[in-house]
Formats: structure tokens, sequence, C-alpha cells
């Protein structure tokens, strides 16, 4: 027979608890129902420790009381589960002393007793005393107090040993774990039907919102029409009988001129109709009340019966058996245009509250109808004179923006146009060498024939003509080179702006691209201008919108920042940053104030009127940046320092980029 070691034992036992924490780690993720949990959770300890005496107490800060959500005892009778105890001060139990003070509780025999752990009370308030109790605190992770988890024996002979209370308190923590995921789950469902309550509540409210609302809209349009008063007052009855029971309803107008009233509206279920039109004398009324208050009443028999002893009203003529009346005042401009009342005379039916704000906030806008229903003659008249006004202003602004858009295609075309005259007149110079070094070289073969011809042509002029060829074939070659590199460029940078296409290239070789087709441009320009932009920044965008872009913003420093200088600089900077290029166009110019420069982006702005600008230049840079680039853009500038403009544009154009224009 193999004989069991301490150690074994011990290792089996660990190997134990390990199978029970998965177990009870399965079962919170696979139930939401609380108890089932709790009674697998004291199932699987019991495995592990003697447990017939187990309870798990929960604690709810919100009202400092705790409920046994599962209690299991050999002596005290079980705990109703939704019963719940206050919990003030540790003193109170030894499960208060385990929630309150957070720390682990283990007590035996007398120690329920001992005054240090009740903090002064006469006693405790328990069960049975227990031989030994153990309890260990149920803690959520961020540190807030769960509840307690507490086992006992009324048997001296068992007795937890210290390896038993460690053990507890590591299941103690496991199945914190475990019930903060369950409760978590009873507060979310909790939740849920909470809200649920309250959007069904919401939902009832938005409705009679929204049925208020589309009543609202019948009255205001039917009192646009030519319908009759009556149809309107009607209509009013009617949207106010979907909203609330208005089966006993009228309609009061209130003549302040004469201090009488009438009413050209009622309907009663006792009292025969007012014939419209007939005017009374006004009385002290529940109806005159409203006006002299001037605010919505809620009238019950008890309250007009403390009015009357008030002497706020006489006793009311009519019916008297009324359950509720509702009188809400139409106000007009400060004036009480009238009272709009709902009662009932059956006590099984009651208006409420609620009611009585529906028929003001009615009232309110019946009032609106019915005085622009007074007012729709002259609106009407004022109408078609706003609309004929607005036809021409219409007309008028349509024919400001094609001029607009007419003269920002002329501004481009210019800048095209500019482009291409200064570029002919570049290549001009080298093509007129060539052909210059073309005619040298004809002239030379015509004296190296008449040479050879007259039979001197020797050696010395054979090589001569080489030497002369060859200086000739070298100033050919590089003027050709200079011109290609012109037309290149011009190709490129004028084929971009025209066709609007979208293409990779590189920024900094497409700047000097577009400086080279403005060589001419700057070669009697005020000032230099320095690049200083790193090669492989490569971006795929719009260069034809770029071109543009750069050209106007250095054209417009050429023209505007140095006004009485020579010496100007302009800096280009370009800068990868992500996958955004930062690019900004700067000069040391005169700079510009603040009222200018809040305008500078403003279309037909320039403070060169007359002498050449039409203010479309720094208007088609905002538009090319933000609309085709993609990007944003801003300029500083304060008198004296200079101008920079500094736009951000991303590497990569989107997908749904607008097609340059």
């Amino acid at each position: 027979m193999i004989a069991i070691t301490p150690e074994a034992s011990r290792i089996a036992r660990l190997e134990a608890v390990q199978a029970m924490l998965l177990q009870v780690g399965r079962l919170s993720c696979s139930t939401a129902d609380l108890d089932v949990f709790l009674q697998a959770a004291h199932a699987a300890v019991a495995h592990i420790l003697y447990a017939a005496n187990f309870y798990v107490a929960l604690y709810d800060d919100r009202d400092a009381s705790i409920r046994f959500v599962y209690f299991v005892d050999e002596v005290d009778p079980p705990e109703d589960p939704t019963k719940r105890y206050p919990l003030h001060d540790p003193g109170e139990s030894a499960t208060a002393w385990v929630i309150l003070k957070g720390q682990p509780l283990v007590l035996k025999g007398d120690d329920f007793a001992d005054p240090r752990w009740h903090e002064g009370s006469a006693q405790w308030r328990t069960g049975t005393p227990a031989a030994h109790w153990v309890g260990m605190p149920l803690r959520l992770s961020d540190g807030k107090i769960l509840g307690a988890l507490v086992i006992q024996s009324y048997r001296p002979e068992r007795i937890y040993s210290q390896e038993d209370i460690a053990l507890l308190g590591q299941i103690a923590d496991h199945v914190s774990t475990m019930l903060e995921r369950v409760t978590a789950n009873q507060r979310l469902e909790a939740a849920i039907a909470e809200r649920t309550g309250q959007l069904e509540r919401e939902i009832a409210e938005r409705r009679r919102a929204e049925e208020l609302q589309r009543g609202l809209y019948e009255i205001a349009a039917i009192s646009a029409t030519d319908a009759s008063l009556d149809e309107v007052y009607r209509a009013v009855h009617e949207v106010t009988a979907r909203l609330m029971y208005a089966r006993n309803f009228f309609i009061m107008l209130h003549h302040e001129a004469t201090q009488e009233f009438d009413f050209p509206y009622s309907r009663d279920e006792f009292e025969d109709p007012v014939p419209p039109g007939q005017r009374f004398p006004m009385w002290r009324g529940l109806t005159s009340y409203v006006v002299r208050t001037r605010q919505p009443q809620f009238v019950d028999p008890a309250r007009r019966a403390q009015l009357v002893e008030l002497g706020e009203i006489q006793q009311a003529r009519g019916h008297l058996g009324i359950s509720t009346w509702l009188g809400a005042p139409m106000i007009v401009a400060e004036h009480v245009y009238g009272v709009i009342v709902v009662q009932s005379y059956d006590p099984a039916i009651v208006h409420s509250r609620a009611d009585l704000e529906v028929l003001a906030y009615m009232a309110t806008h019946v009032a609106s109808a019915l005085s622009r229903r007074e007012a729709d003659v002259r609106l009407r008249e004022a109408s078609e004179q706003i609309r004929r006004r607005n036809d021409e202003l219409t007309q008028t602004l349509d024919q400001l923006r094609n001029t607009q858009d007419e003269l920002v295609r002329q501004e481009k075309m210019a800048s095209l146009g500019g482009l291409v005259a200064g570029i002919a007149h570049e290549i001009n110079t080298p093509l007129g060498i060539c052909v210059t070094a073309t005619s040298h070289v004809e002239e030379e073969l015509h004296t190296w024939r008449r040479w050879h011809d007259e039979g001197v042509f020797d050696a010395s002029h054979i090589e001569e003509m080489l030497d002369e060829l060859d200086l000739t074939i070298h100033v050919l070659d590089g003027n050709i080179r200079r011109g290609a590199e012109l037309v290149r460029s011009f190709k490129q940078v004028a084929v971009d702006q025209s066709s609007g296409q979208r293409r990779s290239f590189d920024l900094a070789a497409y700047i000097d691209e577009i400086l080279l087709s403005l060589k001419p441009k700057l070669k009697r320009a005020p000032c230099t201008v320095h690049v200083d932009c790193p090669q492989g920044v490569v971006m795929d965008s719009f260069p034809g919108a770029l071109s543009q872009v750069l050209t106007n913003l250095v054209v417009n420093a050429v023209m505007h920042a140095f006004p009485e200088r020579s010496d100007g600089r302009v800096d280009i900077v370009g800068r990868a940053e992500g996958q955004d290029v930062l690019l900004s166009v700067s000069d040391d110019g005169m700079g510009m104030n603040a009222a200018d420069l809040k305008r500078y982006f403003d279309p037909f702005f320039t403070t060169k009127r007359g002498s050449g600008g039409t203010g479309l230049g720094a208007n088609i840079v905002f538009n090319q940046v933000t609309n085709v680039l993609g990007g944003s853009i801003r300029a500083i500038s304060t008198p004296g320092a200079g101008l920079r403009v500094d736009m951000r544009l991303p590497r990569i154009r989107g997908e749904h980029a607008p097609t340059p224009g």
C-alpha cells in the first residue's frame, strides 16, 4: 500500500481548488441567475471546506443596506433574499464589521462578546453564536466593497485551520470576480428595463408632442387659407379632442375696448351653443378670472369654492357639476385675445395638470394663428412685393455669379497666357543663337568648299575647320538643350494647368519646374526666390492646381511685396509631416495690415486696383487648396514684416476629390 504524504495531499487539495475555481468561472459565464450561481459556488466550496453553514450578503451603498442573497444554515432559519437590512455601523454585527471595515474577520466562541469588535455596542445583532465564524469581504475590481462571504461551524470539533482561512480568502477573491460579472449583468438588465420604461414614457410623450405639433400645423395651415373662422375654430376643437377629453369645449373672445366678450364657438353636453356674434358684458366668472390673471387655470370643485370664498369669482353660471375646468388665455402682444376652455362633468374623467400645459401651449399658438389671419391681407401684399424684389435680386445675383466665374476663368487663362508669352520670349534667345550658329557653319562650309576647289585645302585648314565645327556644335548643343528644357518644363506645367489631371509627382522637382516656367517673370523681379524642399516627397494629387497656387503666390509677392526695393526675398519651404505636406510661401516685403489680411482671400480684393490687379489671384489659391487639393490654408502678416501663406495638403488626395475646373 502506497502512503500518501502531506505534500501529495496538499497538491491534491490545490488541484481540487483549481478545479473548483474553473467550475465557478465557467458557471459565471454561462448563467445570469445569481441564485443558481451561488448554489453552484456553495457546492463547489463544500468540496474543499466544511461549508454546512454558508451565506453571502450583498451591500448596496446607495441606501447603506444589505440583503442575504444566499443563506444556508443548520440552526438559523433561512433569510428572505429580497429583504434589506440597514447597515450604518461596524459594531452592529460581524457581517457589518467585515463589509464596512473591508477586512476579513475570524471569531471563536467568546469572541462574539469581545467589545473591541463591536466598538461599544452592547452586543452584536447576530444569529446563533458559532464555535468558529470566518467572514471575507467581497471586493470589486475598483476596490469597492460588494458584500461578504461567510462560513461558520457550530461544532467545536469542526474548526477551520489557517490554511482553510487563507483558502477561503482566495475563494472570496474569485467569487468576487464572478459576482461582479453576474451582478453586472443583473444591473445591466435592470438598467435596460428601467431605460425601456423611460423610453416608453418618452415615446408616449413624444407621440403626444408630435400629435400636438401636427395639430398646430393643421391649425396654422387652415388659418392661412380662405376657410371661414368657424372652420378654424372647429379645427382647433378637433385637435384638442385628439390630445385630451374635450367633449365640452368653447372659445371666448375678449374685446378689451368695450370690456365685452362673445363665444364664436361652443360645444357642451348640457348647454345649448351660444349664438355667434352675441356679446356679453364682462362679469366675474372663471373665464374673466383667466383674463385678469393672464395665466392658465386648473379648477376643480374645491378650487372653485375657494375662488368664490375669496371673491375672485361670483357663483358660476350654467351647469355647476363640473369635475375639472381648464382655461388657457390666448395672448398676442401683451393683449388677451381670448380664452380656450375645456371641462368635464364626469367624475370618472378628470383632466390633469399636463392637460392644462398642453392647452396653454395650444392657446398661445392659436392666438398667433388668429392674429396672423387678421393681418393676412397686408402680409400677402407685402409678400408679393418681396417676391418681386427677390426675383430681381436673384437675377442680379446669378449675373454676378456668372460674371465672377467668367473672371476666374479669364484669370486662369491669363495666367497660362502669361506663361506662354514668357516661355516664348525666353526660347527666342537660344533659338536665335542656334540660327546664328547655323548660318556661321554655312558660311564656313562655303569658304572651306572654295578652298577645296582652289586646291589650297591643306592640313592646317582641316584643323581650323574641325576646331570651328567643334565650337559651333558646342554652342548649338547648349542652346538646343536649354530650349528643350524650357519647352519640357512649360509643356508639363501647361498640360497640368489646362488638363487638371491627377498624377504622382516629386514635390521638389515639380517646384523647380514651376520656377523654371516663371523664369522670364523672375528675371526682372525685385526679389530672388529660394526653395527649401527635400527630394523624395512624393504626392499623388493635382499638380496643375499646385502649379497655379505657387504661381499666383510668387507672382503676387513680385507684384505687391516690394514696391520700392530690388533686394527682396521669397522663400518656398516644403516638408513632409506624416500623411500631409506642409508648404509655405513667404516674403520679407511690406506686409499687410489686419484689415486687409482678413480680406486677403476674398474675391475681387486687391491693393493694386487700377494697376493690373483683378483681386482673384488669392481667391483662386484658396479655392484650389481647399477644394481641389483637399487641404487648409492661412495667411499671416503684419505691416513691415512680410507675408507668409501656410498650407497643409494631403500627400494622397482622397478618391472623391472634385475635378479641377
